[in-house]
């Protein structure tokens, strides 16, 4: 099923004239958007990718939201909230809303979607809501959800781009894979287009129940993976915005009268993945030894132009529980032999991959091959699509590959069970295995005393540490750029842009 709208013509009409020289930017009331990727799909549990969850967080709506702060939450899809005073029943009341094909978001919809995210077998979310013993609705406008035991976490979980609210009835009569491909909305926006490989082709949802808030026509995500044609686009006036300016070409742009650098507060962390299943990278002592052997303030000077800060812990600078004290190993060749050597390891050799055309992932990987071959190990970069590269490492084919993560929730949970407590996602692709650490994990989900809950965390953080489950590079803010007739372009600090929100004047 494809909805062919009056969008679609105008973007047609659009791609025509820049063809002959004319900005696609110039479309009254759309706004275009550069990006590197193309989405994969718009099935909320299938995916873990930032390049999917900035496009749908406005596809789609969620119970409970995050505020333009990154710091509270506050009413989405469910308008009000009670929870009983053991910490099991949360009874939500939605709100009077639509489908975009103007059908009533119910809450049969909204158990439907909350048991997709818990059982089906595409959920890369699965474990962060196996706590959900039974969902009922007793009328349409009333949810209650009861958990098998209290968790700290639960009401921020509700507000993560994998609990998005999907329409029962269209994915029952569409099937997983249609739907994925052009999904009835609940939120802002409608995916009126996805021309694979090019570009995601959004409409207003005149039926979103803030619709009257919504001041674009439409949206366009486009993908352009080169990272100086992105930029030059912008500076051209072919696109309103790009996302993820590269460092070096910050303070070039910000001198240039038409346009607006934004450098948002944000919870992202850039990291060296490391394939714990490819021997011997499974041996702890050689994964400390190439944390040894990387020199972190070298890449933050040389890549990141000095805005990014080194990174001590998986848990973002900032963020609930953050443990600034965590073990940051100091930059030592002579360990990292001396480790390898103990491990009875030599001549070793890894295959590095890197998104092709991303400015950055390119820079990081030449110094890292040459601060690894200080340590005696051999790096053999491999250049691949943007695309290519993920399926790569999700398939496992890979020694070593920058991945960034940035928060989805307030919670640390999340985040947490992604990276060290569970396999649903092979621990984001490092194979990392720690049951003693996945209880850790669990523990931490459940213990309602702040305090000791806070505990916890930093011996996860300490844990995760020791064991180099991956190895922490660095922070840095969102940085994105507009033109000047774009106004409140905004991305909060957990990565959702607020288009709602933006005008095109």
């Amino acid at each position: 099923m494809s909805r062919k709208t009056t969008l679609q013509l105008a973007t047609a009409t659009a791609l025509a004239a820049l063809t002959l020289g004319t900005s696609i930017a110039e479309a009254a009331g759309v706004l275009s958007i550069g990006r590197r990727e193309d989405s994969t799909t718009f099935d909320p549990i299938a995916t873990a990718q930032n390049i999917d969850f900035w496009v749908f967080m406005n596809v789609f709506d969620v119970l409970v939201r995050v505020d333009k702060t990154g710091t509270k939450l506050e009413p989405g899809l469910a308008e009000s909230w009670t929870i009983s005073d053991d910490g099991l029943t949360y009874t939500m009341t939605l709100r009077d809303a639509k489908f975009s094909d103007g059908s009533p978001i119910t809450a049969e919809d909204v158990i439907y979607s909350l048991t997709r995210l818990r059982d089906d077998e595409l959920s890369l979310w699965s474990d962060g809501y196996k706590i959900i013993e039974s969902m009922d609705g007793p009328d349409d406008r009333t949810v209650v959800i009861t958990l098998s035991s209290p968790s700290a976490p639960f009401l921020s979980t509700l507000a993560m781009p994998g609990a998005s609210i999907i329409s029962k009835a269209g994915m029952e009569e569409m099937g997983e894979e249609a739907y994925a491909a052009d999904p009835v909305a609940s939120g802002a926006f409608t995916v009126a287009d996805w021309i694979r490989g090019d570009r995601v082709i959004l409409e207003k949802n005149p039926n979103f129940w803030q619709a009257d808030r919504v001041q674009l026509d439409g949206v366009e995500w486009i993908s352009i993976p080169d990272d100086n044609t992105r930029m030059l686009n912008v500076q051209a006036g072919q696109i309103d915005a790009a996302i993820f300016v590269p460092f070096s070409r910050v303070e070039q742009l910000q001198q240039d009268p038409e346009l607006t650098v934004h450098l948002e507060p944000s919870t992202r962390e850039d990291a060296l993945l490391i394939n714990h299943a490819n021997e011997p990278l499974g041996n702890k002592e050689v994964r400390q030894a190439l944390d040894f052997a990387i020199n972190k303030q070298e890449v933050i000077d040389a890549v990141t132009f000095g805005i990014g800060e080194v990174a001590n812990s998986y848990v973002p600078k900032g963020a609930l529980y953050y443990y600034p004290d965590n073990l940051l190993r100091p930059h030592d060749p002579e360990k990292a032999k001396a480790l390898l050597e103990e491990a009875g390891v030599s001549d070793l050799s890894l295959d590095y991959l890197v998104k092709a055309g991303d400015e950055v992932d390119e820079q990081i990987a030449v110094l890292l091959q040459r601060q690894l071959s200080e340590a005696g190990v051999e790096v053999n970069i491999q250049k691949v699509d943007a695309s290519q590269q993920w399926d790569m490492v999700v398939d496992g084919q890979f020694d070593l590959a920058v991945g960034y993560w940035t928060n989805d929730i307030l919670d640390p949970d999340q985040k947490t069970t992604f990276v060290l407590g569970n396999d649903t996602n092979m621990n984001y692709m490092t194979r990392y295995d720690a049951p003693e650490v996945a209880q850790m994990v669990a523990d931490a989900r459940i213990e309602m005393d702040a305090g000791k809950r806070e505990e916890m965390y930093v011996e996860l953080q300490k844990q995760a540490k020791k064991d180099v489950n991956w190895i922490d590079l660095y922070y840095s803010p969102f940085i994105n750029v507009s033109r000047k007739n774009i106004e409140n372009f905004y991305q909060n600090p957990l990565g959702r842009f607020f288009l709602e929100d933006t005008v095109k004047n």
